[in-house]
């Protein structure tokens, strides 16, 4: 079972606070750090851009949008930084411009986040870069999840299905943990993990012990920060109990074979005060 750090855009544009966001997700236990990588011409249309929003970066959709993201140059020292302390990377692209950047830089996986599970053309973009491919099940119907499985089939790559609830955050009685059940049985043999939106660690740790093979987690270094993901993000104690809680699940969860150890051999031997059939 392994931990991924969802940095997303938490970094509000800043190579220094992504940097920081990784060093706390290494420290903390992550296993791999996620970016969000978008082409903002691409994905909004002129007419949203020019929308009014006021944001740290001036007064329209267009200000903010652009300046939540980190230029290639940008991604070229993530890249460096992620060599230096042993973490690996990798993005959710929105677009296929984004996608090949992203693949420049040979990452362990390319995600699928759950707005673009509903993208045919993309979905077979990212199959056709021929790397393991994690895709979150949020707010997808089930021929949305199934048209995604059979593209991975059809294009040959392993592929990783994420339960996931696209509220942010996710209320705790809207987790619905027993979907990572229901993904195992209609997709057998498949890797089931679980992305969480919600404010606590509990659906984390659960998930764990339901067997989610991987779990993705938002960081932040500060719940309060500006950013519409911050208030679903957990800060490094939250990262730090999940890892430590989470990865510990499998090995307390065993193999359901029935062993007598010899510790309780020697215990039951001065219990059993009768004589044993």
């Amino acid at each position: 079972m392994q931990i991924i750090g969802e940095i997303g855009i938490n970094h509000n544009g800043s190579l220094e606070l992504a940097k920081s966001l990784m060093c706390m997700a290494k420290k903390a236990g992550c296993d791999y750090v996620k970016f969000q990588k978008r082409d903002v011409d691409t994905v909004y249309t002129q007419e949203f851009l020019k929308l009014p929003r006021e944001s740290p970066w001036g007064i329209t959709q267009g200000d903010q949008k652009r300046g939540l993201e980190l230029n290639l140059e940008k991604y070229h020292e993530i890249d460096h930084y992620s060599k230096e302390i042993g973490l690996p990377w990798f993005a959710s692209s929105w677009d296929e411009l984004s996608l090949k950047q992203m693949d420049t830089f040979n990452p362990p996986f390319h995600k699928i986040a759950s707005p673009m599970v509903t993208n045919e053309l993309f979905l077979h973009q990212v199959a056709s870069m021929g790397k393991k491919v994690i895709i979150s099940c949020g707010a997808c119907e089930w021929s949305h999840i199934d048209y995604a499985v059979n593209t991975m089939i059809e294009h040959g790559v392993p592929f990783i299905l994420m339960h996931c609830v696209s509220e942010y955050p996710c209320p705790d009685d809207h987790v619905n943990l027993r979907m990572i059940h229901t993904l195992k049985e209609r997709y057998p043999g498949v890797p089931i993990g679980y992305s969480n939106h919600s404010s606590g660690i509990e659906s984390c740790v659960g998930a764990a012990y339901l067997g989610a093979a991987f779990i993705e987690i938002h960081v932040t270094l500060d719940r309060s920060a500006y950013g519409s993901d911050q208030s679903a993000s957990l800060e490094r104690r939250g990262v730090e109990l999940v890892c430590k809680y989470a990865k510990n699940a499998e090995k307390i969860i065993g193999d359901g074979v029935r062993i007598i150890r010899e510790a309780e051999k020697v215990n039951a031997s001065k219990m059993r005060y009768w004589e044993v059939m």
